[in-house]
This record gives C-alpha cells, sequence and structure tokens, in this order.
C-alpha cells in the first residue's frame, strides 16, 4: 500500500489515489491523496532531481516552413527529444553557421548550449558557455530571457569541477539581491528579470545561482540562503520558495530553526506551506511542528503539519497525531488526515488503541469512522482483523459501515472459511451481498471460488445467485467455464 501511494504521490503532490471501493466500483479516495509522499525510501530531494534531470525542455515547434533551416531544426528538435544530446548539439550548430540570417538561428544557438550543458562532459561545458557568450553578442533578446539561467547552470557545474572564474560568479549572482522594487503588480524586475512567484531557475538566473552554490560550497550558501529568506520585496516570493527547499537539504544546527522562522512569519502562504512541509526532513523537528499545529488557524499549513509530524519516527509524534484526531473542535477534513496518517505509521499497541478508541467515542461522524476502518486494515499483526469483523457482524452499526469493515477485513487477509460461514449464518441481504464481492476480490483463494460456486447453485435467493455467476464470469479458474456450462445446461 505505501508502495502505491509513493508512485502515485511522486506525480502529483497533492492527487488522489484510485482503488476498488469496498461496493466494489473504482474510487478516488481522497483520504491517499495529502502529501502521498508517505514510504519514499530515497531522500526526496533525491527524487525531485531525478525528476528534474529527465526533464528535458523542447524548443519551439517549428514556426517557419520557408526557412532553408527550416528541416535541420525538425531533426535537432527530434534529437532532443530523445535525450541525443550529442547529435541535437551537431545539428544545431550547423544552423547559424549556416544560414546566419535563418529565424531559426538564435534559438539554435541557445539550445546548442542547452544540449551541450546535458551532456555534461568538460569539453562540453565548456563549449556551451562559449556558446552563450555569442548568443549574448549576436541574439541579446534571447540571451536576456533564456541565456542567462542557463549559463549559471553551466558556470555552476565547471565551478564544481574547480572553475575558480565560475565560483566567483556564482557566488556574485547569488548574492545579488540589491534589485529596485517596483509595484507588487510588475513581473519583470530591473535587468528583465521574471519577478513571477512561479520563476524557477530556467528563467532566473539567481534561482539557478542559488541551486549551484549550495551544490559546490554549501557553508557559504547557508548564510546567502538566510538573507534572501529575511527578504520582503514581490520580486523575491521565487526566490525564497526555493531557498526554503535548499536550506531543508542542508542539515545544520541551525536548519530546523530557520524553516520554523519561515513558517511562523513569511508574507507568501506558499513559502510557509513548504517550509513545514520540508520539516518532514528534519530528525527531532517533532516539537516545532506541534507549535504549528497548536498555533495556526490555516487549515492548509495545518494539513502540512500534520504530514510532516506523520514522518517523524518519535512516539511523540504517533500521540500528537492521535490527539489531534481526538479533537472534535478541529476541521473534521484534517482529523481525517490524521487518521490516515496513523494508519501509514508502523504498527504498535498505542496506535491501535488510540484508533480504535476514537471509533468508540464517535457516534455520528460515519466519515471518521469509515477512515478508521481503513487506517486499522492497515496494521497488521494487532488483531484488526477480527476487530474488524466484530464491526461487520454488529447489527448495531451502521449497514455502510459494516460493508467497508468486511471489504478491509477482506483485503486484511481474513480466511476464507470464515466468511463462509458468515454466509450461511447471514440473514441480511446487502450483507450477504458483500459477502459475495469480498469473496470475487480473493479469487487466487480456491476456497473463495469453491464459496462462490456454492452460492450460484445453492442460494434460494435469485439475486444473490446472478451475482456469484457475475464474479466467477471474471475469474480465471480454470473450473469456471464447466461449471457455468453446466449451469446453462441444468
Amino acid at each position: 500500500m505505501r508502495t502505491l501511494l509513493t508512485a502515485a504521490a511522486i506525480l502529483s503532490s497533492v492527487g488522489f489515489g484510485v482503488s476498488k471501493s469496498p461496493s466494489g466500483h473504482d474510487s478516488f479516495h481522497s483520504s491517499i491523496a495529502p502529501f502521498a509522499l508517505a514510504g519514499v525510501d530515497a531522500p526526496l530531494s533525491g527524487v525531485f532531481a531525478s525528476l528534474d534531470q529527465q526533464a528535458t525542455p523542447l524548443p519551439p515547434e517549428p514556426w517557419a516552413k520557408a526557412d532553408p533551416a527550416d528541416s535541420l531544426y525538425r531533426l535537432a528538435r527530434e534529437a532532443l527529444s530523445r535525450g541525443d544530446y550529442k547529435r541535437a548539439a551537431e545539428i544545431f550548430h550547423r544552423i547559424p553557421e549556416r544560414y546566419p540570417q535563418s529565424a531559426y538561428a538564435g534559438q539554435a544557438l541557445y539550445y546548442e548550449a542547452f544540449a551541450l550543458y546535458r551532456s555534461g562532459g568538460d569539453d562540453d561545458l565548456n563549449t556551451a558557455r562559449d556558446r552563450l557568450k555569442q548568443l549574448k553578442e549576436r541574439y541579446p533578446a534571447i540571451a536576456k530571457k533564456d541565456g542567462a539561467p542557463l549559463l549559471t547552470r553551466v558556470c555552476g557545474e565547471l565551478a564544481k569541477r574547480g572553475d575558480q572564474q565560475c565560483a566567483a560568479s556564482i557566488g556574485e549572482t547569488a548574492e545579488d539581491s540589491n534589485d529596485v522594487v517596483g509595484p507588487e503588480t510588475r513581473t519583470i524586475g530591473p535587468q528583465g528579470r521574471n519577478c513571477s512567484p512561479d520563476a524557477d531557475e530556467d528563467s532566473d538566473d539567481r534561482i539557478a545561482a542559488l541551486n549551484a552554490l549550495l551544490q559546490m560550497d554549501a557553508e557559504r550558501a547557508m548564510p546567502i540562503l538566510k538573507k534572501v529568506l529575511a527578504r520582503r520585496d514581490p520580486c523575491s516570493v521565487a526566490l525564497r520558495r526555493k531557498a526554503v527547499f535548499l536550506v531543508s537539504q542542508k542539515r545544520t544546527a541551525e536548519t530546523a530553526n530557520i524553516l520554523m522562522s519561515v513558517a511562523r512569519s513569511d508574507p507568501d502562504q506558499e513559502v510557509r506551506e513548504q517550509a513545514v512541509f520540508w520539516l518532514s526532513q528534519v530528525p527531532g523537528s517533532t516539537g516545532l511542528l506541534e507549535e504549528i499545529l497548536k498555533g495556526n488557524d490555516n487549515q492548509d499549513i495545518k494539513e502540512k503539519a500534520l504530514f510532516s509530524i506523520s514522518q517523524q519516527n518519535e512516539p511523540r509524534a504517533q500521540q500528537i497525531l492521535c490527539d489531534f484526531a481526538m479533537r472534535d473542535s478541529e476541521n473534521s477534513d484534517l482529523r481525517e488526515k490524521a487518521i490516515f496518517w496513523l494508519g501509514q505509521r508502523r504498527s504498535s499497541p498505542e496506535n491501535t488503541a488510540c484508533l480504535r478508541n476514537l471509533y468508540s467515542r464517535l457516534t455520528t461522524n460515519v466519515d471518521l469512522k469509515e477512515k478508521i476502518l481503513f487506517s486499522l486494515s492497515q496494521q497488521k499483526g494487532a488483531g484488526n482483523e477480527q476487530w474488524l469483523m466484530n464491526i461487520a457482524v454488529n447489527p448495531k452499526e451502521d449497514i455502510e459501515l459494516r460493508k467497508k469493515a468486511l471489504f478491509w477485513a477482506g483485503q486484511s487477509g481474513v480466511a476464507i472459511p470464515e466468511f463462509a460461514q458468515l454466509y450461511d449464518r447471514m440473514v441480511d441481504t446487502e450483507m450477504k451481498e458483500q459477502i459475495i464481492f469480498v469473496l470475487s476480490q480473493r479469487q487466487s483463494d480456491r476456497a473463495a471460488i469453491d464459496k462462490l460456486f456454492d452460492i450460484a447453485k445453492n442460494e434460494k435467493d435469485s439475486e444473490l445467485r446472478k451475482k456469484a455467476i457475475f464474479w466467477l464470469g471474471q475469474s480465471r479458474d480454470p473450473r469456471v467455464q464447466q461449471f457455468l456450462m453446466d449451469l446453462i445446461n441444468r
């Protein structure tokens, strides 16, 4: 289950997981959605770095069919999309060389440099730097928009390999915080910089420089990152968003306190949310996260805090989640999240007792009770399978909860003979139908198919017989075909 959640969440940090619902239909479980990064075995920084390396921005679609370089541009673009960087650089190089007046010449020079950067050899990086200098001289508009961030990234790679000139340049770019700030509605600052809150290292050389500096000189980077996070001008929002992540990747004695300060005081909500989120990766930050959870009325911040607490290995973290889920004054959706994350933690007597106790205390909140059923089904080896069965057979419980308890008991591995016996003594038609569905989900178990055979042949209720026959029709058991033929010929 954790692996499934991980895969879903890497695609989207807030998404929806798909699973079979207790009624047998595909459904989206919003409880699985929030930050379903739980269970990622590698550090999150490594995951995102890997994704970043895979992302190759394609050049613009060809736009000048009559241009003499149009066919070369198309070939180079195709090579770049395949990740054949050497070939792409070679073809892009021919365009300004052979057709200097081509409409594609400026873009070709930029993407030659990009392909060389991605190729990554020392000679390739040096050539990429030369091409970007040519771009600045010959096509200043393109260089101003795209060339500066790429040059910073190229220089950052060279600096890590010992280029002192690039190292000095990276430091100067990263420390450049003297922009003159205009009205907040502006998106382009002085020097043509992108002041959009969503700017990234592809559009802002300062962000690219912060990235490069952290990788080549982390000790020097931290004071600069703190200066960036202290800024409050509108043109620094994108920088602060990036700086929060970079601080979280440098484990120092002050990392947790820096992130805590940002979570409390940054004027941009996304920056605050990211600070809380990245605290999840800092060991020993449980106490700070509890402060955020108790001292914040913002529901989005609280949601991030719950996730971050769920990633802490301290026993105290589990108790915080339990206490939060118990509080009637808290938002119901957030209590569901707390219950979900409790279910994703390692099974323990304290965890199981918390969830069962909460279930017994709830009277009208069916949604919370449903989430508890799911979370307990994730806790193996604590007797929860039998507890779920007890809920299922309790006539005082809501019928829908009983059906869901049956479903999760089946998913937890309760033995098929127990379901078969329950079917035989059950009088409620809805529950019998649900048992048929539970059996259908265990088709690899021969005993489940045997019981469906029995129901299809001997059940007095024709609708239930039809249900059993339908699910047998979905089975790959080699006995099913003959069984169905026998029914037809009977």
